[in-house]
Parts: structure tokens; sequence; C-alpha cells
């Protein structure tokens, strides 16, 4: 395990991370956008939709997490960088879709620096095109997310 100078800026969908992220961004700290975010805009400019992207979900969530895995190997850990998710986020996703977490864990060879876990908003943006998940399923993930980080020590 390598330590870094990484901050995972995590949370349920829809708690503004994305926004945090464009803000730390615009501020012109190293960030890195969510994987999750880059792979179906790419797919969507490809002409694909969010329906079958996502009709199987375990192979979605597989491909997020080696893009996560892929972008962590290139990022310097040196250097002062907040990542929308990070390789520990995909262990909540996993478990709720009861996915074998031996290939999330065998990925995790970096210590971050610190996590930030946005809560919940009081609204809940369904409009998002990109998410998929209703509230019921973010509030579950909520509680599995801040347990992944938590479990690996983090505050």
């Amino acid at each position: 395990m390598k330590k870094t100078n990484w901050y995972v800026i995590t949370g349920a969908p829809s708690s503004g991370k994305t926004k945090l992220i464009e803000h730390l961004s615009f501020l012109n700290y190293n960030t890195i956008p969510e994987a999750a975010r880059i792979y179906i805009d790419q797919k969507l400019s490809e002409g694909n939709t969010i329906k079958n992207l996502r009709e199987d979900e375990g192979k979605f969530q597989k491909k997020v997490l080696q893009m996560k895995i892929d972008v962590e190997k290139k990022v310097n850990p040196d250097v002062l960088t907040f990542f929308d998710r990070g390789i520990l986020d995909s262990i909540a996703y996993y478990s709720i879709l009861g996915l074998d977490l031996k290939s999330v864990i065998s990925a995790n060879k970096m210590i971050y620096k610190g996590i930030f876990f946005l809560e919940s908003l009081d609204t809940y943006d369904i409009t998002d095109t990109a998410r998929v998940e209703n509230l019921k399923t973010a509030e579950k993930l909520e509680k599995l997310l801040e347990q992944s980080y938590t479990d690996y020590g983090y505050k």
C-alpha cells in the first residue's frame, strides 16, 4: 500500500460531489472526475443509451472499477488531487448487486490522505441522465459508502 496526497470526495448519489469537484477544478486544484460519469458520457456520445449501458449493472460496475484502477495508476501519488469517488466506493455498488468483492479489495493499492463524505441533500435529483438509482437505493448506498471507507480505517 502506498500513501498518497489524494483526497476522495464521496457520498450518496445527488449529494453534490460533482459540483464540488467542478468548483475545486475552477480553483485550479488537480481533480479527477467520476469514472462512471466519464464512461457514460463517452458511450452516450457514441450513440448508446443509458438503458443499454446499465441493463447489465454488474458488467457496468466492473468497467467503472477498471477505469478507476487505470486512472489511479496514472496519477502522481505525491500531487494533491481530489477524486470524485475512489476505488472503495465500488465496495458499496458491488455489495448492492451481490458481486464478489475480491476484485475491489485487491485493487485497493493506495492509501488516500483523506475522505470527504457528503451527506444526502434534501432533494434527490432524478433528472440527471447518468443517475439510475431511486431514492431508496441512494439511501442504501449512502450507508454502504460510509461503511466501505470506515471499514478501511478512514474517518
